[in-house]
């Protein structure tokens, strides 16, 4: 069963807002989802309060985080999350019948980071195998060079160049894999007429990379369904669709110069993996110089700077008064794949035709014939009530034998309930009809 859950994120003033839903708070936090705009995994910790201390009473007083935890013994079981740097010390530390405690709420949300052109290419770090460490590059190369500037002293064998934005270079392989799809993935456009010039290059471009955890659109996020709103003082200063559904963020509408970049393509989408790219650094209000950034540098409103505030620092404290004209709405269909089993059962002529519900027999009869303390007998001469319906005011109707279906029992091949599904409303079955039962369940 294939299912496309709506998503939409609302951006202001360094909160997101997921599907609209406000901050609500309850009788022991201020926002029981502890987080705003996130989700919380398994929805643990609803409507809890974060407590440091270790006491039972005290936790219970609280209405304290459910955290897990582990405790101390020969074992030597540990969280997967243990690192060398970090928990496996405090492992290392504690004493036998110490409890060590995991983190929890686990939430998700959107997040977004702004990949500057003066390091998001540029491989201005090395790696060294033998020492452990990074260094920096102290002569650069030439800075058009198509894999960056590199330095020009020797540099040992076994060192290696490291990125300064590393989640873009994660994602260059795949956008290049994509380009067949669209051009516009491509990390390297295609050459002029000249042929002495790309169209861009990304490693060297200011970028603007929003990232989706797949908790939220399942699968795959349903091509046509993104819209990307930037608002400025209330009013919609542009809007980027994947009207194409292949992965091209498409501007539909626009401020002040609609008709020069309608149309344009302000970035792409990776629908699986859920990272959506802006590269479009036109000015959509240019009259409007605002900060954007983290630090704070003032511009004019642009796609590279789209959904600032979401978890990447951007805040009235760092960018300025100004900063809470802008807000951004994010929406998109997901893509929700679920296992269902069908079944039919099948309540033939003749069968199916008694019941033991109480009701299904007359009131007030004997239910006993004889009783000991060797013999157990019901009375045979019991009759079943008349529940046919009658055309004429208090008269009965002729007996016809029929009942009342309102639970369907599955069983194994060796007889063991497994399940029961129950009917909305009973379903009547007399003597002479056949029906059947249709069961689905998601597995």
């Amino acid at each position: 069963m294939k299912a496309h859950p709506r998503c939409e994120f609302f951006i202001f003033d360094s909160k997101v807002y997921y599907n609209n839903v406000p901050e609500q708070s309850g009788a022991f936090s201020a926002n029981v989802i502890s987080q705003p705009g996130h989700l919380s995994l398994y929805e643990y910790n609803i409507d809890k309060q974060a407590s440091g201390s270790t006491d039972t009473e005290e936790l219970h007083a609280y209405n304290a985080f459910i955290r897990p935890y582990i405790t101390k013994d020969t074992a030597g079981s540990s969280f997967r999350s243990v690192t060398s740097s970090g928990g496996l010390n405090e492992w290392v530390t504690a004493t036998g019948g110490d409890v060590l405690y995991g983190q929890y709420p686990m939430t998700a949300s959107i997040s977004r980071e702004f990949l500057s052109a003066n390091d998001s290419g540029f491989l201005n770090e090395v790696y060294n195998d033998i020492t452990g460490r990074e260094q920096k590059v102290t002569t650069l190369g030439d800075p058009g060079s198509p894999i960056g500037p590199l330095s020009t002293s020797r540099v040992a064998e076994s060192a290696k160049l490291v990125p300064s934005n590393r989640r873009y270079w994660a994602l260059r392989n795949r956008l290049n894999f994509y380009g067949s799809r669209s051009p516009h993935y491509r990390v390297t456009g295609n050459l002029d007429a000249h042929e002495d010039s790309y169209e861009w290059i990304k490693d060297y471009q200011d970028l603007n990379l929003i990232s989706i955890p797949s908790i939220f659109f399942g699968s795959q996020i349903k091509p046509g369904s993104v819209s990307l709103k930037w608002y400025y003082t209330g009013s919609l200063a542009g809007e980027l669709r994947d009207t194409k559904r292949n992965g091209e963020l498409i501007q539909v509408s626009g401020g002040m110069h609609a008709t020069d970049y309608n149309d344009k393509v302000a970035g792409v989408i990776l629908y699986d993996e859920g990272f959506i790219l802006l590269t479009g650094s036109w000015d959509l209000m240019p009259d409007h110089i605002i900060p954007m950034t983290n630090p704070s540098s003032s511009d004019s409103p642009k796609w590279i700077y789209y959904g600032a505030g979401a978890g990447d620092g951007v805040s009235t404290s760092t960018a300025g008064a100004n900063f809470v004209s802008c807000s951004f709405d994010l929406s998109f269909e997901g893509v929700t794949e679920t296992q269902v089993i069908t079944m039919f059962t099948h309540a033939r002529k003749g069968e199916a035709n008694y019941s033991n519900n109480p009701t299904y027999l007359l009131y007030g009869q004997e239910q006993l014939q004889f009783t000991s303390s060797q013999v157990y007998e019901e009375n045979p001469e019991r009759i079943i009530a008349n529940v046919a319906s009658s055309s004429f005011t208090n008269h009965s109707a002729s007996f016809r034998r029929q009942v009342y279906i309102s639970r369907v029992a599955l069983y194994d091949d060796k007889k063991n309930l497994i399940g029961v599904a129950t009917l909305s409303n009973p379903v009547l079955k007399e003597e002479d009809q056949d029906y059947s039962f249709k069961l689905r369940l998601d597995i």
